[in-house]
């Protein structure tokens, strides 16, 4: 990079904010920084161009480079975003009175997009207090799906290797020292590198062992809260990496832990696990947890990172270190952790345990492993699907399966030190007795919650239950009545609503 390319394109965009240059109808032109691109704001569309910059994780030093890599960026965020993303267009004519779409010299390219309002951005609603659990589930429902079209292909070269992921994460800190001098804050770069090089050693084999089983695929790769748009009552994520196979070639749990953690970061804790819980309710890739500490502290290290690229960059220097030292601060929360804990909720159908179960999750934080929606997953079925033409999943055989199933979930998450809420009616004492072992032998602690409602409350609920993975009927809870064995005097337990009021509110740490 020159600074006389980079002074010369900024000049270009601040001539492209006369409506004159465009092909159609245009009012006030807004433009709006990154660290590598402009975006112009301009009627009924959106015109991006990259900077002329060569940085340590891209190359946009060349015309044709960016050219190059304004048709990638067309062909991965189709995937996602197929109604914004339109066309590469050619900015041409003289340097003085550039043209879009013309006739003349190639001055420049730029990605076409429709444009949608600001306001839709999932960092906008959250900063406005906007972004609620309607939109964290839609978006965890947009990432499965995305995730479960993306071929299973084996990644180019070295993409997703342990060793690889080692130097990315290595490479924030590369970026970091130079824009962090003071000792306080290079302390807690060399805390954060010491602890990345310690988890690594033991997560090395969770890494190895899901790239060979297919989790490694080609993803967004910068999938952060300012690049997701609430649009026509769905979530779209947009603006993928195209600059660099190695960042979008990742493990499917590096993706969505830069969505958890940038809810963290926005201080929506509560949204972050109940994203993390629609992603798992629907992929059943509970083995995430293995990894995702790893990838939340690396993808908070990479705003970070990014942030001291700003701060050097841009007018908004204070903006930029604020985020920077915002971003290590809960890189530093995310490392630390806290004592796993197994929730065992119990109850029969309409009881509440499921609503419980998620006002626990929102202030524990973690993982919610539900029944009903592993039991349709053992049945081949989506959590929303029906069961009626299954026979016998719901027979003693079957249950007996479920709850195997639920138990070696359990103990996967609990040993990658998490929360676990096991959503299950364990209406029998063996079933309990099983959970409160295995949280003994995983060395932590256990908690019996139990649900209860009046008889006709119960009945009332399982006949509005409507668009939910339960599929109780009215016989199934005059069965389970009749033959639950109830809470011995020796099984302590707390009411649902007590222990969902008096947790106080999950953090970064994620309990």
């Amino acid at each position: 990079m020159t600074g006389d390319a980079l002074a010369q394109t900024r000049a270009l965009v601040e001539r492209l904010r006369d409506p004159a240059c465009y092909p159609h109808p245009v009012g006030t032109i807004e433009v709006l920084e990154t660290h590598v691109s402009w975006v112009l704001l301009a009627g009924d569309f959106a015109y991006k161009l990259k900077k002329p910059v060569t940085l340590a994780f891209l190359d946009y030093g060349s015309l044709a480079r960016r050219r190059h890599f304004c048709e990638e960026e067309l062909r991965l965020n189709r995937r996602t975003a197929p109604a914004l993303y339109q066309s590469v267009v050619a900015i041409t004519g003289l340097p003085e009175h550039p043209r879009v779409g013309g006739d003349g010299a190639v001055l420049e390219f730029a990605v076409r997009m429709a444009r949608f309002a600001q306001s839709a951005l999932f960092d906008v609603m959250a900063g406005e207090g906007r972004l609620a659990l309607e939109h964290v589930i839609g978006l965890g429902r947009h990432v499965a799906a995305f995730h479960a079209g993306l071929p299973e292909q084996p990644p180019p070269g070295e993409a997703g290797s342990p060793d690889l992921v080692l130097r990315q994460a290595l490479a924030n800190f590369a970026t970091l020292r130079p824009a962090c001098p003071d000792p306080a804050t290079a302390g807690r770069l060399d805390r954060l590198e010491a602890w990345t090089r310690e988890v690594f050693a033991h997560t090395t084999a969770s890494m190895a062992r899901r790239r060979l089983a297919g989790r490694v695929r080609e993803c967004h790769g910068d999938l952060h809260l300012g690049n997701i748009a609430w649009i026509d009552g769905a979530a779209v994520a947009f603006d993928g990496i195209e600059f660099d196979p190695a960042l979008r070639w990742t493990d499917v749990a590096a993706e969505v832990a830069f969505t958890v953690m940038d809810l963290l970061h926005h201080r929506l804790p509560a949204l972050a696990w109940r994203f993390l819980d629609e992603y798992l309710a629907i992929t059943g890739d509970h083995d995430l947890l293995t990894v995702l500490r790893f990838h939340l502290v690396y993808r908070a290290l990479v705003r970070a990172a990014v942030a001291a690229v700003r701060a050097v960059q841009t007018a908004e220097s204070g903006q930029a270190r604020a985020a920077l030292t915002a971003h290590l601060v809960l890189a530093e929360e995310l490392a630390t952790g806290k004592a796993p804990m197994l929730v065992l909720m119990h109850g029969v159908s309409g009881s509440g345990k499921s609503h419980t179960a998620a006002r626990i999750l929102e202030r524990l934080g973690g993982v919610r492993l539900r029944s009903d929606v592993e039991r349709k997953r053992l049945a081949g079925l989506g959590p929303l699907a029906s069961t009626g033409a299954v026979n016998g999943i719901y027979g003693d055989a079957f249950n007996a399966r479920v709850y195997d199933h639920l138990a070696e979930h359990t103990e996967v998450v609990l040993r990658a030190g998490w929360p676990v809420i096991v959503d299950a009616a364990c209406l029998r004492r063996s079933e309990r007795d099983r959970f409160r072992a295995l949280a003994v032998r995983c060395g932590c602690a256990f908690r019996l919650v139990h649900c209860e409602a009046p008889v006709e409350v119960m009945r009332e609920r399982l006949a509005l239950a409507g668009n939910d993975p339960s599929e109780a009927t009215q016989a199934v809870l005059a069965r389970q009545l009749a033959s639950q064995e109830p809470l011995a005097a020796d099984e302590p337990h707390v009411a649902g609503d007590a222990l969902a009021a008096a947790l106080p509110m999950s953090t970064a740490k994620g309990g």
